[in-house]
């Protein structure tokens, strides 16, 4: 049976709990806030992800923490900080915000968003992780540059050998590469990498690519697990015929076989199914309401040798919930976890729910009510402590 939702009416007037508050009872945890969000007409994919930001604590902990340079100038993570610090300093522990600067902010930071129709909840995760992470970094470069001009100017001599000297030593600097973006927070807790192993069927030479990740993107099978999927998207591939591989100790094309495996594993880790699938006959995407099933404990398996850590665990604590059949009509929810229960948040409606009741978002195994599909899309999974 789907769960029923209904609406919870935040108290306006008095401090007398909210409904939720007494299902949740002493379960309750402390200095913890469970606040709707209100839905400027299609903002469902921006709330729903919101939601599982918060819920992923060393990314809430580093947005409420955040301290933007002396001159101010509002940005999307700016906005990112008020509307985290807005719930987290809230009176009341229940009840409905408004994240009203929020998306303004991002409907000018991005056209993409700016308009009324219902957008992907993936493309806007992507959006707002790499768009903090930019701004963390600019923040940084622009810091460094300023302390290199304080060095430069308390250290500036005036004979000309010391000139000379300075000259040649700009000029070496100027011609050296330009070194790598600095890491960021973002990358700290959401950064992992891959390796893209291909190994010679002829000399059976092993060369490697590193790549680096902050979500990875699974494709999906009917009446799988998250732990089926990882595992087919590590599989080995053979390249072949007129895919074969340039083997350069070789010399020239060789059949070779080739995987990618999990190098690094991120502190949390996002997953994001792919349940949508462009069908050429019908030039349009449809979608995968395929039953995945995503346990509440996760250990990968799907790691490289040389990777640390192979027996992290992780715990699932958020999931986005694509609800409907297509990626630009139906609507976005969120589930997650917070001191060892679960709550549905549904725009501005917040209820509590079993853990059992999870498996209600795993899918369909059928397509014969594709149209009410509340499937899971993007699962967030932190690392036990």
């Amino acid at each position: 049976m789907p769960i029923k939702r209904r609406a919870r009416v935040a108290d306006t007037m008095g401090n007398s709990p909210s409904s939720l508050e007494k299902e949740i009872g002493q379960e309750f945890p402390p200095n913890e806030h469970f606040f709707g969000l209100v839905n400027f007409g299609n903002t469902c994919y921006c709330n729903s992800v919101l939601q599982a930001l918060y819920f992923c604590r060393p990314f809430r902990e580093k947005v409420i923490s955040y301290k933007p340079p002396s001159k101010r100038k509002e940005n999307l993570l700016t906005c990112l900080a008020d509307l985290f610090n807005n719930i987290s300093s809230q009176k009341k522990r229940t009840g409905v915000l408004a994240p009203k600067k929020f998306v303004a902010r991002l409907r000018k930071e991005n056209e993409v968003f700016d308009n009324y129709m219902q957008q992907d909840a993936h493309e806007f995760l992507n959006f707002l992780l790499n768009t903090v992470a930019d701004l963390l970094q600019s923040e940084k470069q622009k810091a460094g540059e300023r302390e290199r001009d304080r060095l430069g100017s308390t250290n500036s001599v005036s004979s000309k050998s010391s000139a000379n000297s300075e000259y040649s030593t700009a000029s070496s600097a100027h011609n050296q590469p330009k070194p790598p973006p600095e890491r960021t927070w973002i990358h700290d807790i959401f950064e992992g990498t891959l390796t893209n192993e291909t190994k010679c069927l002829c000399c059976e030479t092993i060369s490697s690519k590193d790549e680096s990740f902050l979500d990875l993107s699974v494709d999906i099978e009917q009446n799988t697990s998250i732990i089926y999927c990882l595992k087919n998207f590590s599989c080995t591939e053979t390249l072949c015929t007129e895919h074969k591989y340039f083997c350069e100790v070789c010399g020239s094309k060789q059949e070779a076989e080739k995987r990618m495996m999990v190098k690094k594993l991120p502190q949390i880790l996002a997953l994001h199914l792919k349940r949508f699938k462009y069908v050429e006959q019908q030039q349009r995407y449809t979608k995968l309401s395929y039953r995945v099933a995503f346990p509440l404990q996760l250990r990968l398996f799907n790691t490289a040798k040389e990777a640390q850590d192979h027996d992290q665990l992780y715990d699932l604590v958020a999931v986005v919930v694509h609800c409907g059949s297509g990626p630009n009509r139906g609507h976005y929810i969120t589930l997650v976890r917070s001191s060892g229960f679960w709550l549905l948040f549904d725009d501005d409606i917040v209820d509590k729910i079993e853990a059992r009741s999870l498996e209600e978002f795993f899918g369909l195994t059928t397509d014969l009510q594709k149209n009410q599909a509340e499937c899971g899309y993007i699962l967030f999974y932190e690392t036990r402590s």
